[in-house]
């Protein structure tokens, strides 16, 4: 596992430079440093005001989403289990979606502070319906309640979208999300939940390890699995909530960064995994970024297609891997 979170490290660490140099204008080190050291002239301006910015965001976005994935998928022990599924990122775009049709055009913070809460907001619903369901919900009963409410939702978000030409305008690029245009400022919606989400993972990571047993089994242990299992829950869902505030509805994140860690550490408990997971995440939306950067010149691609091109084909792989086992 050190090795693993070694490489993760030096990794996140060359991507981070890489995003620093790569984009429509490439930069060399010098030119970088310079900036840094407080630089002036329009591409010192482009690397502490566009670059440096949505590197970090893409960091703390890509750690959240991957933690949030591995929590959910951990929870529910459906391994094709991501943050969408509980409607936050539907939920988030319809706040957004619905404060610029009210309010009009909104700052990046305020759009943020709206999906933080339409993104929460959704996830009290999706557990108030658990909660009624009682004894006879499961884990199935919270996907099935995400789904179907982002479903709702969705549709929506498209009427008032329908209705109001001047919020799709607006919102068309946000709502394809992304970490393009970020300001620094965005990291006080995201690296809060991103700290309280770590260090609740790792705190419940004995019980997640007992919760990969079957729900009888992890009760002798000791587990209070509907606890455990609602707190990963929530803890999942404040975390994706925090990432879209940032990023917007960033698809396949949550999905593909928790199988890559359990891939690399599949002997590892669950707090190892937390780690390798986190930094998975973070490696994989800088890099993701960076194609965003360079797939289209000078166009932008849109970071869910990018991630798409990843995520689909793990997505593929999972589904025949779970075919071949049920034969």
């Amino acid at each position: 596992m050190q090795k693993s979170i070694l490489v993760l490290t030096l990794a996140l660490a060359l991507a981070t430079i890489a995003s620093l140099h790569l984009g429509l204008n490439v930069y060399g080190p010098a030119r970088v440093l310079d900036a840094l050291r407080g630089g002036e002239g329009t591409d010192a301006i482009i690397i502490t005001s566009l670059r440096i910015p949505r590197t970090l965001v893409a960091i703390c976005a890509g750690a959240s989403l991957g933690l949030s994935g591995f929590l959910i998928q951990a929870s529910t022990r459906n391994p094709l289990a991501e943050p969408g599924l509980l409607g936050i990122n539907a939920g988030a775009a319809f706040s957004v979606v619905l404060g610029v049709t009210l309010w009009g055009s909104q700052s990046l913070a305020a759009t943020g502070g709206l999906a933080l809460a339409g993104g929460l907001v959704t996830t009290a619903i999706v557990f108030g319906i658990v909660s009624a369901a009682g004894r006879t919900a499961g884990p199935g009963t919270t996907l099935l309640a995400g789904v179907t409410l982002a479903a709702m939702l969705g549709s929506l978000t498209q009427v008032l979208l329908l209705l109001d030409e001047t919020a799709l305008e607006t919102l068309l690029f946000w709502l394809s999300g992304g970490f393009a245009d970020r300001a620094l400022s965005v990291l006080a919606l995201g690296l809060p939940t991103l700290g309280v989400g770590l260090i609740g993972a790792l705190a419940m990571a004995p019980s997640l390890d007992a919760l990969r047993l079957d729900d009888d089994s992890a009760g002798a242990l000791g587990v209070r699995v509907t606890g455990i299992r609602m707190g990963a829950l929530a803890l999942g869902a404040l975390l994706a909530a925090g990432a879209v505030a940032m990023a917007g509805p960033v698809v396949f994140m949550g999905l593909v960064a928790p199988h890559l860690a359990r891939r690399m550490v599949p002997q590892t408990g669950s707090a190892g995994q937390i780690v390798v997971t986190v930094l998975t995440g973070a490696v994989i939306a800088v890099l993701a970024d960076i194609g965003a950067r360079l797939v289209v010149l000078p166009g932008e691609a849109p970071i869910g297609a990018v991630l798409a091109l990843i995520g689909v084909p793990i997505l593929i792989g999972l589904l025949r891997r779970k075919g071949e086992a049920a034969l």
